[in-house]
């Protein structure tokens, strides 16, 4: 477990301190972080497929591809 430092807005603090116990708050914190990375990872998710799905961008993409190798030697070795 880690302990990290956030600055939250005053009135927000204190209405979390007049309801969540003290031995609590680390816990509810968490949940409601993890709920919202849940949430945006999945939103990530939906866009990749997204782009994944888009014919018009994935040709694009392999029109790029054929640029990997510009300037390189086959003789040379890294």
């Amino acid at each position: 477990m880690e302990k990290v430092l956030v600055s939250l807005p005053d009135d927000l603090v204190a209405r979390m301190r007049t309801i969540i116990p003290t031995r609590q708050r680390s816990k509810v914190l968490a949940k409601l972080l993890e709920e919202e990375l849940k949430k945006r990872e999945n939103e990530l998710y939906k866009c990749a497929c997204e782009v994944d799905a888009d014919e018009a961008i994935n040709t694009e993409m392999a029109d790029w591809d054929t640029t990997v190798g510009d300037g390189i030697e086959e003789s040379e070795t890294w």
